[in-house]
């Protein structure tokens, strides 16, 4: 007997929702990605950057940058019929970082997104990920169409180690997003495969 009589036959069933936390340090683009591969109007919490703020925070390589996500960006993006993702992005300042235990219970997996220019503002979320060994991709993005470093100089200058993917996107391109948020899935799924398979 059907234990849902309301359902109908032959309905489809609904998509798994899986979770995904975006992070990254200040202005590194997270804002930007989920607003571009959202296919919801993204749920925003930023503030207006202060000049105070803009000195904490050394806004240097983010001039036209006038606010900031204080708590987090939301939204989701239906991959197949079998998996819908559910992006959480954090916030990037240290004095935020409390914040992120909350945002990332419950996830599979992270994308890491990680700038250049400035790569000691990302090594908080790369230590964070693997100290709560929540599989994660590390994500160059490449501000201005642009890739400043060679990825192995990346990889070694994050001491990030082969199992980790290092990948490059434009967070302003939807397609290029959803590759990224891809390796982040197939990523958690090689993990997962992998821990079954060890006795």
């Amino acid at each position: 007997m059907d234990s849902n009589p309301s359902a109908e036959p032959g309905a489809k069933k609904p998509p798994t929702p899986v979770k995904i936390v975006i992070a990254g340090g200040f202005g590194v683009g997270k804002t930007t990605a989920v607003a571009s591969i959202s296919e919801i109007p993204p749920l925003r919490t930023e503030a207006a950057i202060t000049s105070v703020g803009a000195e904490i925070d050394r806004t240097g390589h983010t001039p036209a940058k006038t606010t900031t996500t204080v708590a987090m960006d939301f939204g989701c993006i239906t991959i197949d019929d079998d998996v819908k993702l559910y992006l959480f992005g954090t916030p990037g300042q240290d004095r935020f970082g409390f914040m992120w235990h909350d945002l990332v219970v419950g996830a599979l997996g992270a994308l890491v997104i990680v700038d250049t220019r400035r790569l000691d503002d990302c090594y908080p979320a790369v230590d964070y990920f693997e100290k709560a060994g929540v599989p994660f991709v590390v994500a160059v993005n490449k501000f201005d169409g642009m890739l400043s470093h060679d990825l192995n100089d990346v990889r070694w200058a994050l001491a990030v180690s082969d199992e980790v993917p290092l990948v490059t996107f434009d967070a302003r391109e939807k397609l290029s997003v959803r590759d990224a948020l891809l390796a982040v899935l197939r990523n958690t799924f090689s993990r997962a495969q992998a821990q079954v398979a060890t006795p």
